[in-house]
């Protein structure tokens, strides 16, 4: 068994006894929110007044130590004091909550939306991929996962459907992978080296344990392939990492259903699209051609869902914007899932 993802901070965490109702859960601990207080958002620069320097000495000492607005305001810098009350915001959030799990889905439960910075999100969405992949040993469903935290820049050629870090992509575009000095050169117009993303196959796949944390691998999601069954395995212990349920999902062609009940957008085009097919809205062929897949999710135990809706398949879609870019909303097949339980 190989480690993983190191960068998520899963090593920070703790797992809850099963006992407590979350087993497999992740427990916040100081070490974690101390992740959040060295961000180079809130750590003290040259330019930080003592007040400041203070502040996040004693933050690092006890993260979960109470803050008061007056001792914000010490800071006086306005940048410093709005990021502190964004990370202190969402410390509150995850001190708050029964485990990480249960912090995640309450972000998307509250009455105004969701008030934290979508980088959190994606992290949180990582390190909690990162803790129910625990064990696992095929790359291919490691590099599935990651469209669950990183969106992804699709390009279909010749039939051929193909996503890379979207990311790691624009870093190539804009510097040849050379950081700052290739953006030097590629304002210069000179020739970048061209650097060619390795497709993860079956055959190859062993060379993710190297550069897992690289994001440099692209996944080859046509149907019937490994790839979008690995993602399909890994939409299913999403959902079963969170609920214990288990569900099956496997991907379709076509939705050919009169009965047709019940569906959920992996992503905000998606969503859209399978909105405006069940309303009987005319989808242009432009814009059909940006759909991705359709799947067919499946209840283990059909009771635990609306009885309007058990025993009857719910549809899932994802589909990529007109820049070809798919960003998934993981936290769309947890909240809008028709548990019984929940209505």
């Amino acid at each position: 068994m190989q480690d993983f993802w190191r960068d998520s901070g899963y090593h920070l965490l703790e797992r809850r006894a099963p006992e407590l109702g979350t087993g497999g859960h992740l427990k916040v601990t100081d070490d974690f929110l101390r992740a959040y207080l060295n961000r180079p958002e809130v750590r003290p620069v040259e330019e930080s007044n003592e007040a400041e320097r203070a502040l996040h000495a004693s933050l690092l000492r006890n993260p979960r130590e109470a803050v008061s607005d007056e001792r914000l305001a010490a800071m006086a810098d306005p940048d410093a004091i709005e990021n502190y009350q964004v990370v202190l915001g969402f410390r509150e959030r995850l001190m708050a909550a029964d485990s990480l799990e249960d912090a995640y889905l309450k972000l998307f439960l509250e009455p105004d939306g969701v008030m934290v910075p979508p980088l959190f999100i994606d992290q949180l969405a990582h390190v909690i991929a990162r803790a129910m992949l625990e064990g696992e040993s095929d790359p291919l469903k490691l590099r599935a996962a990651e469209l669950l935290f990183r969106a992804q820049q699709v390009t279909i050629n010749d039939g051929v459907l193909m996503a890379a870090d979207a990311e790691t992509v624009e870093m190539y575009a804009t510097s040849g992978g050379f950081g700052s000095l290739g953006r030097l050169v590629a304002e210069a117009q000179t020739p970048l080296r061209t650097v060619d993303l390795d497709v993860l196959t079956e055959d190859n796949a062993e060379i993710y344990w190297a550069r897992d944390s690289r994001y440099d691998t692209v996944l080859n999601l046509n149907f019937a392939g490994a790839g979008l069954d690995a993602l399909c395995r890994v939409l299913e212990r999403w959902v079963r990492h969170f609920y214990d349920i288990g569900v099956s999902i496997q991907p379709v062609q076509k939705i050919s259903d009169e009965r047709w009940v019940w569906h959920i957008g992996l992503d905000a085009e998606g969503t859209a699209m399978l909105n405006d097919l069940y309303n009987g809205v005319e989808v242009g062929e432009g814009r059909l051609a940006r759909l991705l897949s359709l799947f067919r999710m499946e209840f283990e135990e059909p009771s635990l869902l609306l009885p309007s809706v058990a025993g009857r398949p719910i549809y899932l879609a994802m589909a990529m914007t007109e820049q070809n870019q798919l960003r998934l909303k993981p936290q769309n097949l947890l909240v809008n899932l028709p548990l019984a339980e929940r209505a």
